[in-house]
């Protein structure tokens, strides 16, 4: 959803070859630039800021915001009345605030209820006092304003004042799809088609408007609430480009989230919506093995498999996997973008078609499940390791600046007594 921090990619790795997509005219007043503060484009683009490393938490209301529960604790009364108290009078007189849900650098989310009709909606309070919360938030509004799916998370309403905005959206209380795929006991590929269904159409409502999405991933398709006939929901518009009838639809910030971006992003050229169809075929792999096609600790090396489009079908599940399941990915993680599915075609491949109408699968659920949690446990330990080496770093850093203190003082204490004799 997220007024949160963009992500842009640092220079490709030099030694890889940069022609591997299909050449496009340039595009006037393209930059090569990386800004290490939002700035906004000159097409209309999305925003840029330095690239950090890519989300690992799960957090419903994506887009840089740190979940409420990885927060100190704090009091729920204390917590609820300090927001309630920065919150505008008009929005607190129509809504009664519940809970902070998550937070970002200069925005919080927060849970709220309707009082006339008790529906629950998520509001985002915008700091836009700040330049960079002013632009990421003109961005995605820009973008929220013009949408309106079933498959796609709608705003609502908007308040502003002088120093904030308050956007009123649907509240997606179902999770995220993969913490979903793991509570099941079954998940065939009928299940995973019929997911993809949703995403697939809303993906294409967007491009038929000439919105590019340019941040899809797992984190960003929220199930609307916990029943088992709950509809997906596309979210996070934070670094969604909007084209206005008659533009070129070609893009060139570099942004997105590292295991899911296209080639030509990576290589720097302008670039169409087919980029949200690439991250598709990512996720349709994680969907039916819950392994990544490109991962790689080193942002180089992870940089050169995309490049290549290199990836395999090898381990659990891959075997019981069917062989049309593999050609729809094929045909999405196609490094020229000019092969690559459109969100119409996709719909109409074969295994979409034909799974729709399947009764009897292969449960691939324990396989996919320990892939998942496998994975999640993985990630779970690089970041204890990171953080016990920054620890580790910073008592040398503090040991060397004590050192270097007691001798100063020593050095001092000498040039006194010398200088008083």
């Amino acid at each position: 959803m997220g007024c949160g921090t963009s992500k842009v990619l640092p220079e490709p790795p030099k030694d890889v070859h940069l022609d591997l997509v299909k050449k496009v005219e340039p595009y006037s007043g393209y930059k090569n630039d990386i800004y290490k503060h939002f700035i906004k484009d000159d097409g209309g683009d999305a925003l840029k800021s330095s690239f950090p490393a890519p989300p690992r938490h799960t957090n419903p209301y994506a887009g840089g915001y740190s979940p409420a529960h990885l927060d100190p604790p704090e009091p729920r009364k204390n917590r609820v009345a300090k927001y309630r108290a920065k919150f505008d009078p008009r929005v607190t007189a129509k809504y009664d605030i519940k809970a902070l849900i998550g937070r970002g650098s200069f925005s919080r989310v927060v849970r709220v209820e309707h009082k006339a009709t008790k529906q629950p909606y998520a509001i985002k309070m915008i700091e836009t006092k700040y330049r960079e919360g002013r632009e990421v938030c003109e961005s995605e509004l820009c973008v929220l304003r013009r949408v309106r799916h079933t498959n796609i998370i709608q705003l609502i309403e908007v308040f502003e004042t002088q120093e904030r905005v308050y956007m009123v959206m649907e509240l997606a209380t179902g999770g995220e799809l993969f913490d979903r795929i793991i509570a099941k006991g079954s998940f065939t590929e009928r299940d995973a088609t019929r997911v993809l269904q949703m995403v697939l159409d809303g993906v294409k409502y967007l491009h038929t408007l000439g919105i590019t999405h340019r941040d899809l991933k797992p984190e960003n398709l929220l199930y609307y609430h916990p029943g088992m006939d709950s509809k997906i929901m596309i979210t996070d518009f934070g670094l969604a480009s909007a084209r206005k009838k008659g533009d070129d639809f070609l893009m060139k910030t570099t942004c997105g989230t590292p295991e899911y971006i296209a080639p030509e992003i990576l290589v720097r050229k302008p670039y169409t919506n087919s980029v949200d169809m690439w991250a598709l075929g990512v996720i349709s792999y994680i969907l039916l093995s819950g392994t990544m096609p490109f991962e790689d600790d080193n942002r180089t090396r992870l940089y050169r498999q995309i490049l290549k489009g290199k990836y395999s079908y090898s381990g659990e599940p891959w075997p019981s996997v069917s062989n049309l399941a593999k050609d729809f990915i094929d045909r999405l993680l196609t490094v020229d973008p000019s092969d690559r599915m459109t969100a119409l075609q996709a719909l109409k491949h074969p295994w979409v078609v034909s799974m729709a109408a399947s009764s009897s699968m292969k449960n691939l659920h324990r396989s996919i499940s320990q892939n998942l949690l496998k994975r999640a446990s993985s990630r779970c330990q690089s970041t204890k390791s990171a953080q016990s080496t920054r620890s580790s770093r910073s008592t040398k850093s503090n040991k060397s600046r004590r050192v270097r203190e007691r001798e100063l003082r020593e050095l001092n204490l000498r040039y006194q007594q010398q200088y008083n004799g």
